[in-house]
C-alpha cells in the first residue's frame, strides 16, 4: 500500500482521483480466525475445503424403498420387504436379489442397491412391496456427489451469508479464516449540536443527527462500530477525543468542521497528532469541504456537516473504505447500474454532481427508471426518506432529457 505521504495533496481535486487515493491507500486489515456462529455478515480470507465427503455414503433422496434394477424387469414386480434404513442409521445389511427396504430420504442405501422406488409409485401387501419397471431416475445420491473431502468450496473474498454458512456448515468447520473488520468512532464537531431528545430544551441547538446514521453505514458495510462523540468547536476537546480513541480505531470518520469558516478546526486539531493529508476539498456536489487522511495507521475522513452532503459523500467514500478495509473490496460498495429518467434534469456546472434520486416502478411492480428529487439541498433532511438512488451526473454535461440512461447507485 502507498504512503499518504506519496500522494501530493490537492486543494481541489475531481472524484475519480479522491477516490483513487483513498482506494490506494487503504488495504485489508488483516486475518483473523473466528467461530462459524460468529462468522456471519463477515469476508473470507482464505479458502475453505471440505473436511469430509457430502454425501458422506450412497443415500436416498427421496422416501421409498431401496431396491436393485436388475428387479425391476417386469411391468409389475413383487419383492420381499427386508427391513428399513433411516437417516442416521448405520449402513443396512446387504440387499439380495428379489428383496428390498424401506428408506427415508438421507438414509444409507444397502449394499447392492442402485436406485429408489417412491413411495408414491409402489404399495406394500403383507410382507411384499408391490413396484413398477425401472423408471428414468435412480433417486439415490452417490458419495461424494456434492463435493468429496479435501475439495475447495469458498474462495477468498466469499462474504459470508446464509448460503455461505450453509456450505461451511456442511463442510464440517467450525472455525473460520475471515478479514478483521476495521474499528469505527464517529466524531461529529459542532457548538450548536445536541444528543436527540436534548435539543428541545436549548432554543439554540439542534440534533446530532448524524452520528448513529454514519454508525450504521459503517457496521451496514462491514464495520465495527466502536462509538460516537460530540465535540464543541474547540481544537484542545477535538485533540483530546481523537487522542483517546486512536488506541483502538482503524478509521474515524469526522462530520462537520470540514470547511474553511474561522471554527472549522478538525484538521488543525488533529495535525499535532501527526495528521497527514492526502486531499482536502473535491470538485463534487454536494460534499466539495471533504478530506481524507491517516493519523499512522488510522484512517480519517471528513465529511460536511450538512446531513444530507454528509451521508451522500459517506456512501461515496465511507462505504467503500470500510468495504476496501474489510476485505470485501473497495468496487463492492460502488455497484453503479444504468437507469432511465423519468423527468429530464438541467445541466450540470463546474463540479460532479450525485443526486439524491427515487426508483419509479411500473404498474407490473418492476423497476423502470428513476426521478431525480427536487430541491437538492446539501442541508435538507426529509428528502433522505425519499432517496433510495444517487444519480451521478459528470461535470460540463449538458441537461438531460426524459428517458436518457443515467449511472445510479443504490442509497
Amino acid at each position: 500500500m502507498a504512503s499518504v505521504l506519496e500522494v501530493p495533496c490537492a486543494a481541489t481535486i475531481g472524484f475519480d482521483e479522491a477516490q483513487a487515493i483513498v482506494r490506494t491507500n487503504s488495504a485489508p486489515l488483516g486475518v483473523e480466525q473466528v467461530a462459524l456462529h460468529k462468522a456471519g455478515r463477515r469476508i473470507l480470507a482464505r479458502e475453505v475445503a471440505a473436511r469430509i465427503d457430502s454425501p458422506r455414503r450412497d443415500c436416498a433422496a427421496m422416501d421409498g424403498y431401496a431396491v436393485r434394477t436388475q428387479d425391476l424387469v417386469r411391468e409389475t414386480n413383487r419383492l420381499s420387504l427386508q427391513g428399513e434404513s433411516h437417516a442416521g442409521d448405520t449402513t443396512p445389511a446387504p440387499l439380495y436379489p428379489g428383496t428390498a427396504i424401506r428408506i427415508s430420504t438421507g438414509a444409507p442405501m444397502p449394499q447392492g442397491a442402485d436406485r429408489v422406488v417412491v413411495r408414491e409409485l409402489a404399495h406394500v401387501e403383507g410382507d411384499e412391496v408391490i413396484v413398477p419397471r425401472a423408471q428414468r431416475s435412480s433417486h439415490v445420491r452417490p458419495r461424494a456427489s456434492d463435493f468429496a473431502c479435501g475439495a475447495p468450496l469458498l474462495q477468498p473474498g466469499t462474504p459470508i451469508d446464509a448460503r455461505a454458512m450453509v456450505i461451511l456448515g456442511a463442510a464440517d468447520v467450525d472455525t473460520v479464516p475471515v478479514w478483521r473488520r476495521p474499528r469505527v468512532h464517529v466524531l461529529t464537531n459542532g457548538d450548536e449540536l445536541a444528543a436527540p431528545g436534548s435539543a428541545a430544551q436549548d432554543s439554540h441547538t439542534i440534533p446530532d443527527s448524524l452520528s448513529e446514521a454514519l454508525s450504521l453505514m459503517a457496521r451496514q458495510w462491514g464495520a465495527k462500530p466502536m462509538g460516537t462523540w460530540q465535540s464543541p468547536d474547540r481544537a484542545d476537546y477535538l485533540r483530546a477525543v481523537t487522542r483517546q480513541v486512536l488506541a483502538d480505531a482503524d478509521l474515524i470518520v469526522v462530520a462537520g468542521g470540514a470547511s474553511h469558516g474561522p471554527r472549522d478546526l478538525v484538521r488543525e486539531a488533529m495535525a499535532p497528532l501527526g495528521l497527514e493529508l492526502a486531499f482536502a476539498g473535491i470538485a463534487i456536489k454536494p460534499g466539495k469541504p471533504l478530506w481524507y487522511g491517516t493519523i499512522g495507521k488510522t484512517h480519517v475522513l471528513g465529511l460536511p456537516g450538512n446531513p444530507t452532503a454528509a451521508l451522500t459523500t459517506a456512501r461515496l467514500f465511507l462505504a467503500p473504505l470500510v468495504c476496501q478495509l474489510a476485505g470485501a473490496g473497495f468496487n463492492h460498495a460502488l455497484r453503479w447500474h444504468p437507469r432511465r429518467l423519468i423527468e429530464p434534469v438541467g445541466p450540470v456546472g463546474d463540479r460532479d454532481e450525485f443526486l439524491c434520486a427515487s426508483t419509479e416502478d411500473a404498474q407490473t411492480g418492476s423497476p423502470t427508471g428513476v426521478r431525480v428529487l427536487a430541491r437538492q439541498e446539501a442541508s435538507a433532511q426529509m428528502m433522505l426518506a425519499h432517496a433510495d438512488l444517487l444519480v451521478e451526473r459528470r461535470a460540463g454535461s449538458p441537461a438531460t432529457g426524459e428517458g436518457t440512461m443515467v449511472r445510479c447507485l443504490r442509497f
